[in-house]
């Protein structure tokens, strides 16, 4: 596949803020260390907007895969007693960049009125740490949390994952695994635009190249570094890449949302296809003229509003409050 095939245009709000913003140029492998030390997207700081919010945080070393020290972060209000629903949270970054705050205040509407609790984790990143050490620290931390809801004050029946992008993956693949390995039981799962497959063999990857937010480019760079030579081959778990697993059923419900016109538009509907079509539940949003991130990007946009709003819709749903 080598020809860029023509796509949907961007949301004008969106088209608006992309051409303010300056573009995204494709991910090279020697941009990764000086995106590490950039922030994953413009606004406020999120342990600073956690503050403003009245949430206080602690970190808490854990054994991560090998048994190797890993840190995960626990966030709630100041001020809360009781127990309600634990949040578990995967960040995004293309399995290379970011950290465990990129991506944690979207949940933090929700966490207000339902009382909960969210923990996330500071996964290992590839190409330092390839596969399987992400998606293997993303089910340590997952399995601490389950072993530790009391002293959290989770309600172990509404504990649900979420991720965005590489994290959406992520915790496509932490749920795949929890199912395989007998827990923790999920309730549901978040995946915001997931990166979910790495054989870059969709209509969506050929049309998102040398444009938007995350390109086909940047994908590929982003799967090399977490699966090396394997990359495309047979030779890849269902957990690194989750669009592979042939049995989606005896999953938790699922939400999953993308734009229309972004890398991971056809490998999201699929796999929310084939979820419906193994009996788990899930609702599907694809947002027309959407790029990568771009409610992170663009808060402003109706378009983002309204997938905003869906989000915390589904939650109440899913979260009964």
């Amino acid at each position: 596949m080598t020809d860029t095939l023509a796509r949907p245009p961007f949301d004008p709000e969106l088209d608006a803020a992309l051409t303010l913003m300056g573009g995204f140029p494709a991910l090279t492998v020697e941009m990764i260390p000086a995106m590490r030390s950039q922030p994953m997207t413009p606004g406020q700081d999120p342990q600073e907007l956690l503050r403003a919010r009245g949430f206080v945080t602690r970190d808490v070393t854990i054994p991560g895969y090998e048994d190797d020290g890993i840190v995960v972060s626990v966030i709630h209000k100041r001020d809360r007693a009781g127990t309600g629903p634990g949040m578990y949270h995967t960040h995004g970054g293309g399995m290379i960049v970011g950290d465990r705050w990129g991506g944690v205040t979207m949940l933090l509407d929700a966490v207000e009125r339902t009382n909960g609790v969210i923990v996330t984790v500071e996964y290992r990143l590839a190409p330092e740490f390839p596969d399987p050490y992400p998606v293997e620290d993303c089910y340590a931390g997952l399995v601490w949390t389950g072993d530790h809801v009391e002293e959290l004050g989770i309600d172990p029946s509404r504990l649900f994952i979420a991720g965005g992008s590489a994290g959406g993956g992520l915790a496509a693949g932490t749920a795949l695994l929890a199912r395989d390995r007998g827990g923790p039981a999920l309730a549901a799962q978040m995946l915001f635009c997931p990166m979910l497959d790495d054989r870059d063999a969709t209509s969506s990857t050929q049309q998102i190249d040398g444009v938007g937010v995350w390109d086909r480019a940047s994908n590929i760079v982003g799967w090399t570094a977490l699966l090396g030579d394997r990359r495309g081959t047979d030779d890849v778990s269902i957990y690194a890449a989750p669009a592979r697993a042939t049995d989606l059923s005896g999953l938790p419900p699922a939400y999953i949302d993308c734009g229309s016109a972004e890398v991971f538009r056809d490998e999201d509907v699929a796999y929310a296809t084939r979820l419906w079509e193994a009996g788990v539940q899930a609702e599907l949003h694809v947002w027309a003229g959407g790029f990568h991130g771009f409610e992170a990007f663009a808060p402003h946009a109706a378009v983002s509003q309204a997938a905003a709003a869906a989000r915390e819709s589904w939650l109440s749903r899913v979260l009964g409050a």
